[in-house]
């Protein structure tokens, strides 16, 4: 297996094929120092927790991780409790940082002493031969291998060394983005906090019992540097505030604008190259699926291949895309509801918003409507 990209999903990949018996080289362009301080989610859905576990790398993830049984909607001043563990099967969520499960991942791989290879270039793809190129501390290396994954995310080498007219994209852009920051304070609520604001979208989240994750919704085109730390506190205690509680505020260590999108690609695979994570699609960050969805396509995956090594059968590997997109579709269905109901479009006029806030006192009123929510949110296998 030749594995083109070093975050959670090609390490969890290769963790999975080490663990079944198959080899694997790993490639990274960008520094390990970067691959384990780059800030991205840190919502895990229990599936995921279960496929670390089970891989050998969720040590430290359960024993620091923070398990939610339950998030609160905010909308009219109040908030509204989904308990997520009692209308899901028991189903949980832990908080724990994408940043921690790919450091995890890197010191078993390392550990391992399993090729991991961070820093190459002039990376190429042959998805017929198949092959793979680059070039590593002044030298051009070449693996030839059964199969290619491409989670290199987006902007990688694997989708666009897919032939044109193979690959057909579905994909829709939103007029708003997140200001996101990391603050070194104590979260100021045991569960995340979704709240539906005049001024916009708001969330509090976090990543330890001392940092917490907030975001407001802003413009894609953003300026960052328009936004000094007194402001976004200021904003953040508009939309979040309620009676009788207090945001605790703190030294803000990171920041930064992310724009938001849907995108798909079908189908997944091409000849011996099959994508994953955001290589093949993205969600916006609302419903919390992206980490989750990339691990669920290497699992996917990764049966896949052990499978077609112990049967010879190339069955297996040919309904990969399929297997996938049908969970694909419905994280994204259920990304976008939940970004249409908690975001202010920029356009957006009264008739709009009292949709919206109707749509909020349904699923906080009826206990089918909230089922639903939480079913999708903990991510059971609804596929």
């Amino acid at each position: 297996m030749a594995i083109v990209g070093a975050g959670p999903a090609g390490l969890t990949l290769a963790r999975l094929l080490e663990v079944a018996g198959i080899e694997s080289v790993v490639l990274e362009d960008r520094s390990r120092d970067y691959v384990e301080h780059r800030i991205r989610a840190g919502v895990l859905e229990q599936r995921t927790v279960d496929l670390l576990t089970e891989a050998g790398v969720g040590e430290r993830m359960n024993r620091e991780g923070i398990v939610h049984h339950g998030i609160e909607l905010q909308f009219d001043g109040e908030r509204h409790r989904i308990p997520l563990s009692e209308l899901a099967d028991g189903r949980t969520i832990l908080i724990y940082g994408q940043t921690e499960v790919v450091k995890d991942l890197i010191a078993e791989r390392i550990a391992s002493g399993l090729p991991l290879h961070f820093e190459v270039s002039s990376v190429v793809v042959e998805p017929t031969t198949p092959r793979v190129t680059f070039r590593h501390e002044g030298s051009t290396h070449e693996v030839d291998c059964d199969v290619i994954a491409g989670c290199d995310g987006f902007h990688g080498v694997c989708r666009p060394s897919i032939p044109d007219g193979v690959l057909q994209e579905f994909s829709r852009d939103y007029p708003f983005g997140w200001l996101g920051i990391l603050a070194q304070v104590a979260p100021s609520n045991d569960e995340l906090v979704y709240a539906h604001h005049e001024r916009g979208f708001a969330l509090l989240s976090l990543r330890s019992p001392e940092l917490s994750r907030l975001y407001l919704q802003c413009r894609p085109d953003e300026d960052i540097e328009e936004w000094p730390d007194e402001r976004i506190w200021a904003e953040l205690q508009a939309r979040l505030g309620v009676e009788g509680w207090t945001l605790a505020e703190g030294p803000v260590l990171e920041k930064g604008v992310t724009g938001m999108r849907s995108y798909v690609v079908e189908p997944m695979q091409y000849e011996r190259l099959f994508l994953a994570g955001d290589a093949a699609h993205i969600v916006p960050p609302t419903g919390a699926k992206g980490l989750n969805l990339a691990m669920a396509d290497v699992r996917v995956l990764a049966d896949s291949i052990v499978e077609w090594y112990r049967s010879g059968s190339d069955a297996p590997l040919e309904a990969y895309s399929e297997n996938c997109l049908r969970r694909v579709w419905r994280a994204e269905h259920f990304s976008w509801w939940m970004t249409s109901m908690l975001h202010r479009p920029p356009e957006g006029d009264e008739f709009e918003l009292k949709l919206q806030l109707s749509q909020l006192r349904y699923v906080t009123t009826s206990e089918a409507a909230a089922r639903g929510l939480a079913e999708n949110y903990v991510g059971l296998e609804l596929v």
